[in-house]
């Protein structure tokens, strides 16, 4: 296969598919979603079928348990595709809205529309299901997509596209709007994330690795956030049990996710009463503590700290805990190795809590609430596309609206500029 000349064929036909969805009413397009719906439930034994051919050949390559169980479609994994369109399908239509219309002294009324962002490249490792998210809200926003999955998944996410070509077709709306990329080959990759006389933006999802190759290589725009050093500041003024709570639950509710707490930072003044607490329940959840020299005077069981793990995302049972001075020294420790994604307060001082909000700059800053919140159905997005810590057009949890932008619309009658 020429991997450029077929790649450019998908830019080309995404291009001309995504002027045709842009001008779609939001009827159709959750006509669109409805059926594809339909053809995943009447298709499901065709899915896990060509789902199983993924898993064999993943369990011959030596994937561990946990790539393969990302990999696996079971029943209930199909069904929340399914629940997961009509969800979308549900959710108020961004594209078309008009905002902050005002008028001007010579007349005119000046505002903001919200427009789809054109053709946006999709790069994910793994989970099948990401093509049918992904495809519901680049629909639902007026965008067409290419979607390039992992290798591992080739079988599962070609079975999914045939459903969604099928209900495309059946809502009126071009099949090109939703395209797989069907080669395994890499070279695909590094075509798509160049494709700029095409292609609008890319969303990589996936580790570390991948977003750090496309940040480099794409010459489009893209929206990620590479690590989720995440942190939860216990201030002195904080409820113990509000503490302990959401300490123990924004470490251990999930390891590998990015909105996991990665660093806890304790004030000074609360360390001797909450930390015993908190060493217990980790320890009976078996995680690993790992401290400055301060809590291990406290937690005895706790490893020495280095200065490499306050900047380490460890997607896994490791914790490492920081006794500061005060909201200050937490707030400098934030900036100096925050990734930037999400970091909380406990505390019940209104004032404290209003600073932490105002001055740490992360995509999500939280007040007395678990980092896991950090999550675009958790925000009343319905689903996301992922999470952006840039700064630029979409921050935080990307969702419906973030696959959109804005164009200044001005309506007149008759004035002209004196």
């Amino acid at each position: 296969m020429n991997i450029s000349g077929y790649m450019t064929t998908l830019g080309q036909q995404a291009k001309v598919a995504g002027r045709e969805v842009s001008r779609a009413n939001s009827g159709l397009k959750n006509a669109a979603l409805f059926a594809i719906a339909d053809e995943l439930a009447q298709q499901t034994d065709f899915l896990a079928q060509e789902n199983v051919k993924d898993l064999l050949a993943g369990k011959e390559k030596g994937l561990d348990a946990a790539l393969l169980d990302r990999l696996e479609l079971t029943p209930a994994r199909i069904q929340a595709m399914i629940d997961g369109l009509q969800e979308v399908a549900a959710l108020p239509d961004p594209v078309g809205a008009i905002t902050d219309l005002k008028y001007r002294p010579s007349g005119i009324q000046v505002g903001q529309m919200r427009v789809p962002l054109g053709v946006i490249g999709i790069i994910y490792e793994s989970r099948p299901n990401v093509t049918v998210d992904a495809a519901a809200l680049c629909l639902k926003s007026g965008n067409a997509c290419i979607l390039r999955g992992g290798s591992e998944s080739i079988h599962s996410n070609k079975a999914i596209a045939s459903c969604i070509a099928k209900g495309l077709a059946k809502a009126g709306l071009p099949v090109h709007a939703v395209q797989v990329v069907e080669t395994t080959d890499r070279a695909a990759v590094g075509e798509l994330i160049t494709l700029k006389d095409y292609v609008d933006v890319i969303v990589p999802r996936g580790g570390k690795s991948l977003i750090e190759r496309i940040s480099k290589e794409a010459t489009i725009a893209v929206i990620k956030h590479l690590d989720g050093i995440c942190h939860v500041y216990i201030d002195a003024a904080a409820d113990i049990k509000k503490a302990v709570d959401i300490a123990v639950n924004a470490k251990t509710h999930r390891y590998g996710v990015c909105n996991a707490m990665e660093t806890l930072l304790v004030s000074e003044t609360i360390a001797a009463k909450v930390l015993p607490e908190l060493a217990k329940q980790y320890a009976a959840k078996g995680v690993e503590l790992r401290g400055c020299l301060k809590t291990c005077s406290i937690i005895p069981a706790a490893i020495r700290a280095t200065d490499d793990d306050w900047a380490t995302e460890y997607l896994a049972p490791v914790l490492s805990i920081k006794i500061v001075a005060n909201i200050d020294a937490a707030m400098d420790h934030i900036n100096e190795f925050s990734s930037g994604h999400t970091e909380s307060i406990i505390t019940e001082d209104y004032s404290l809590a209003r600073r932490f909000l105002r001055e740490v700059d992360s995509s999500s800053v939280m007040v007395n609430a678990s980092t896991r919140f950090a999550d675009g159905f958790e925000y009343g997005l319905g689903a996301e596309i992922g999470i952006s810590t840039d700064k630029l057009h979409a921050r935080g949890p990307v969702g419906l609206e973030g696959l959109t932008s804005l164009k200044y619309v001005v309506l007149g009658d008759g004035e002209i500029r004196q």
